[in-house]
């Protein structure tokens, strides 16, 4: 399987396609909500500590179970021992962590269909078509179907062209496109009344808030949760990544991009959000709380760009083209990993696995538009709250205890020599094995409270 195994064609394109992995809605969406929620600069600070101190080692160890194992996340967590227990043991862990992924996709696709539809009404907006802007905005099963149908139309498309000819080339033409966009959001909302206030509240930090217990957990579980720590992506793309590469460095790459989004979000969403408020909308509760924190996106800024006249129209076009592309840039590694393990399991062509396993997720997608109430709730938070951290605890766990020391050594040495000497070698082996555990449990707990 090693021999024939497709690889990253490039250094920048696995950087990309991995930081396109965990840049999403959690970026985009997600940071910008809890920053505000959780006094703005005092939450951006202690984010920027819980990404280093959380996140970032257990990126490692997961993308370096997908470059050892060279396989999908099943068999990758099976070749980590010798022993016929513990490899039993390792693809059960496996597929709880498979399961991640096709959960998150089954409902996250229903969101990303949403924004879909948010852009291809803000061109029917513009072209004067109010009837079908009205649809597109408004919530409906065929609204619903609608959008989701031509985002999971947009992930297999680029999923069943394979490593190099999809996820990479795709990463690599998205990614920059994303950078492109939030700067000309950011010079244009800076340019707004009340945008200066908001600024300064995101940059500016409260440190009388810095060690609320709210605000630590909110921030380990965004750091947690913004690099998919987990979710199978990142060890898939380890996978795809060559054993000239060095490892620890990678990971920094793919951690900087991705945390260099969230921030970047965070420059135009918070200013924007006080626009907002200069223009009579209403964001804050009067004990302080963000109103419909959980449909910022998709009622508060339409607001905004509504009371903008005709330039709100295209800024909504930029905006929704935006997250689009963050939204796809997440489903693709999602949708991998089951492909890469069907792919490789069966040795199925990965043009049919990707339209069959898809299609099959889409399926449960419209299960859970059709019922809404019962369904989307229920289905995302036991993807996100109880699976999601469980494989993040299970991988760590199997990472430290089971992997031997040596073979961890070995599969980070390649592409990093001298890593042996390194201070970071003195410190990760031991910080997996204790401390990583209790950050995840941490993060468990706290999802539950």
């Amino acid at each position: 399987m090693a021999g024939t195994r497709e690889h990253f064609g490039s250094r920048m394109g696995f950087i990309l396609a991995a930081a396109g992995a965990a840049v999403g809605l959690g970026n985009i969406w997600g940071f910008p909500t809890q920053a505000a929620s959780n006094g703005g600069g005092a939450f951006l600070l202690v984010y920027l500590l819980m990404i280093l101190v959380v996140a970032f080692p257990m990126l490692i160890v997961e993308m370096a179970i997908g470059r050892y194992g060279q396989a999908n996340p099943v068999d990758s967590m099976r070749s980590l021992s010798d022993h016929p227990t513990a490899k039993r043991a390792g693809a059960l862990v496996g597929w709880i962590g498979l399961m991640v992924p096709c959960l998150v996709l089954a409902f996250y696709s229903i969101v990303a269909g949403w924004l879909v539809t948010f852009l291809l009404a803000a061109v029917t907006d513009i072209l004067g078509m109010a009837e079908l802007t009205a649809w597109l905005k408004g919530f409906s099963v065929s609204r619903n179907l609608f959008g989701a149908a031509i985002f999971y139309l947009l992930t297999i498309l680029i999923v069943q062209s394979g490593v190099k000819q999809g996820i990479e080339k795709w990463s690599t033409r998205l990614m920059p496109a994303l950078f492109v966009l939030f700067l000309l959001l950011f010079v244009y909302i800076m340019t707004q009344d009340g945008a200066m206030e908001g600024l300064k509240h995101y940059l500016i930090p409260d440190f009388s808030k810095v060690l609320e217990p709210k605000l630590l957990l909110a921030a380990m579980g965004q750091g947690f949760f913004s690099l998919t720590i987990g979710g199978c992506s990142m060890l898939i793309y380890g996978s795809y990544l060559s054993k000239k590469e060095s490892l620890p460095k990678m990971a920094l790459s793919v951690t900087l991009v991705d945390t260099a989004v969230a921030f970047i979000a965070g420059l135009v969403v918070l200013p924007a959000m006080f626009v907002a408020m200069q223009k009579g909308v209403a964001i804050y509760a009067e004990d302080g709380s963000l109103l419909g924190s959980d449909t910022l996106v998709f009622t508060v800024l339409p607001l905004l760009f509504d009371s903008l006249g005709l330039a709100g129209q295209f800024i909504a076009l930029v905006f929704f083209v935006l997250m689009t592309i963050a939204a796809l840039t997440s489903s693709i590694s999602m949708l991998e990993c089951p492909v890469a393990l069907v792919s490789e399991r069966f040795e199925t062509g990965r043009k049919a696995t990707s339209w069959v396993l898809g299609g099959v997720i889409a399926v449960f997608s419209a299960v859970i538009i059709f019922n809404f109430g019962q369904l989307f709730g229920l289905v995302a938070t036991i993807a996100t709250q109880y699976f999601q951290p469980v494989a993040a605890l299970l991988f760590t766990v199997f990472g430290g205890w089971v992997w031997s020391r040596h073979r961890k050594l070995k599969e980070l040495s390649a592409g990093s020599p001298a890593l042996e000497q390194s201070l970071f070698w003195k410190i990760w082996p031991v910080y997996l094995k204790f401390v990583c555990p209790v950050l995840v449990i941490a993060v468990l707990v706290s999802s539950f409270s």
